[in-house]
């Protein structure tokens, strides 16, 4: 098996996979469920700061930003959406599927949303339902400072739905200070359990602009309305996978009792970063860096394929290439949940820095020393 270095999946704790071989009981019948369902939904809110109701859907995160925007998205609807990566941009097609008029806020890809430029740019565009961000742009690893766009957006009544799969348990998240209408998460990230199933909190507002709606959302499995008095009625939409959220239900306890996530992440991310710069390894973004992911440009004389090769088959490592428009531009180390622990990261910066030596590829340092030293210095403070 491969040690998964990747920005998700991650890799997954033995606990977790454990509950997920409980003994199933009939989640369409059995209400002992149904409660299990809710109190796991409950925990996630409290670990996001936010009494908005938590509901986690069959279907991976994705699904859960098509979801968002099913249930907001009514034809002729003009939506805001803020692209500074190739997710941000791609929420465009969800409003487009659902018969919504996508209006780009397109700006540097290689630097955050800057606040006081969206302010401006608001105060004489403002008219829209809803707006679309991205928390954690994961193919490039942007990071979004969502506490204080998201307020922006709210201050002219627009409603918000934020894509934090990437970056929620890896990087602050308070869905109170942030305003969020819906947010997103998912399983494989930083929460660290297996690929299927996405989460979403859902405001008292968005569910009012659902309930107004003048159109029936165009979709049964990506609405969040049909889960409308599902613990009342002791009743699910469809049959819930179980076992998966047994799996779920033990990484969110995983989370709860980690009162060190946020440092550790803030540390691995940052000591990758600089031991990288050091080693003379160019970082994509020139601000933005999520402690999620670290995201450097293939240097000249290598190839990406190559990297990933050497990685996997000789120090049995998988790191992941990008897609879209940096397909085979970019290299990226995921360090988000269970992957951003000390040891796994050290064996990285090991193999990488002899698989760059082994490509011809000449670094200013060693990238393992150079991580250690920083890791141990930042962590020692």
């Amino acid at each position: 098996m491969y040690k998964i270095m990747t920005p998700g999946p991650t890799q997954v704790k033995e606990n977790i996979r454990l509950a997920r071989a409980r003994e199933c009981t009939n989640p369409d019948l059995d209400e002992t469920f149904v409660e299990f369902y809710r109190e796991t939904c409950e925990k996630i809110s409290r670990l996001l700061h936010t009494e908005h109701e938590t509901l986690i859907l069959d279907g991976e995160g994705i699904l859960g930003l098509e979801a968002a925007c099913a249930s907001l998205t009514e034809p002729g609807d003009r939506v805001l959406v803020l692209d500074n990566g190739i997710y941000g941009k791609g929420f465009a097609d969800f409003v487009s599927i659902y018969g919504g008029r996508p209006e780009l806020y397109t700006v540097d890809d290689t630097m955050p949303i800057d606040p006081e430029a969206l302010k401006k740019f608001l105060e004489k565009n403002h008219d829209y339902k809803y707006a679309t961000l991205v928390h954690c742009d994961t193919p490039s690893g942007m990071l979004n400072d969502i506490h204080a766009l998201c307020p922006l957006l709210k201050k002219y009544g627009i409603l918000t739905v934020v894509d934090s799969v990437s970056a929620m348990f890896g990087e602050r998240v308070d869905v109170t200070e942030a305003q969020a209408d819906i947010l997103c998460g998912g399983s494989q990230k930083a929460v660290s359990a297996p690929p299927g199933l996405t989460f979403v909190t859902v405001s008292p507002e968005a569910k009012k602009a659902m309930a107004e709606r003048k159109t029936p959302i165009a979709s049964f499995y990506a609405s969040l309305k049909v889960f409308e008095g599902y613990y009342e009625k002791k009743w699910f939409p469809y049959t819930m996978p179980i076992s998966d959220i047994y799996g779920l239900r033990a990484a969110v306890d995983n989370i709860e009792q980690d009162s060190d996530m946020l440092a550790r992440h803030a540390a691995i991310g940052t000591a990758c970063r600089q031991a990288l710069t050091e080693a003379g390894l160019q970082l994509h973004l020139k601000q933005g860096f999520s402690n999620t992911v670290t995201v450097f440009d293939v240097p000249e004389g290598t190839t990406a394929q190559e990297i990933l090769t050497t990685m996997r088959e000789e120090h049995n490592i998988m790191l992941a290439g990008s897609f879209d428009s940096l397909a085979g531009q970019v290299i990226r180390i995921g360090h988000m949940g269970t992957n951003a622990a000390f040891a796994d990261m050290e064996e990285t910066m090991e193999a990488l820095e002899q698989t760059m030596k082994k490509l011809g590829i000449n670094l200013k340092c060693s990238l393992k020393e150079q991580f250690c030293a920083r890791f141990h210095l930042l962590t020692e403070k």
